[in-house]
């Protein structure tokens, strides 16, 4: 078992506004980009215009139609690493690839000591290892570490490819740990929300729930969501994706 570093002080991550998310998937695409090159590189993609695609993508985004008629919308749901306070994705490798570090509390693999067992991706509730064929290692986001440190850069590029190509500003980055942080802020203000809370990982990176919508009649709170709601049993992805669906239902 690999151990877990004591509660860091900085808590780097992301939060991410639901309501302003277009799904225009520049998040993604531009993750691909940057890590191809970077800490994670390459990512690869077997046949990716075949039948049975597969390759790593770090950060996805999901679609959720919400209400029906003239009052539906459409909810677009990123998804990547929540780099946890306290995550079985570190505590179960065997090789002590996966790691969290203590000056940031970022969470990132160790391709050189990975052996792709994939009990990392068992381990995980939120579906955010991504499993390299081309490789035979695990992947995931690492929050652009080889970027939001580099001194050759200006200091707007200093964040995650995907905040920096997000055209809605709908990612923030910052540290999550100070309570006077712009992020920390904005989740205060916004009534920011962990992903699926009862796992007690603790996610670092929040979602900022969507506001009004059209027909006037607000999302209900995900606490209170999450309170009423039964388990949903099945595997990881199905119950990660229940619990958004009843967070975003009527």
């Amino acid at each position: 078992m690999t151990a877990l570093p004591a509660n860091t002080a900085k808590k780097l991550g992301l939060v991410i506004d639901l309501d302003t998310c277009v799904g225009c998937h520049a998040c993604a695409t531009s993750c691909k980009e940057w890590n191809t090159g970077g800490y994670s590189a390459p990512l690869t993609d077997q046949g990716p215009y075949g039948a049975d695609p597969n390759g790593a993508w770090l950060n996805r985004v999901h679609g959720f139609e919400v209400g029906e008629g003239p009052t539906s919308q459409t909810v677009h749901f990123p998804r990547s690493c929540l780099h946890c306070e306290e995550p079985d994705c570190v505590t179960v490798c065997p090789t002590g690839a996966s790691y969290k570090r203590s000056e940031d509390g970022i969470v990132l693999v160790n391709p050189d000591t990975c052996i792709g067992c994939k009990l990392c991706s068992w381990a995980c509730p939120y579906g955010a290892r991504e499993y390299d064929y081309g490789h035979g290692v695990m992947k995931k986001c690492t929050l652009c570490v080889d970027r939001i440190y580099n001194e050759h850069l200006v200091p707007e590029d200093r964040v995650p490819a995907c905040v920096r190509a997000c055209p809605t500003g709908a990612r923030h980055f910052g540290d999550l740990g100070d309570p006077a942080s712009n992020v920390s802020k904005l989740v205060a203000e916004r009534g920011g929300f962990d992903l699926l809370p009862e796992f007690g990982y603790k996610p670092v990176n929040k979602y900022l729930p969507p506001r009004r919508r059209r027909d006037a009649r607000m999302a209900p709170s995900p606490r209170a969501a999450m309170a009423s709601a039964e388990s949903t049993g099945g595997d990881s992805a199905e119950r990660l994706f229940a619990w958004v669906d009843r967070v975003l239902s009527r």
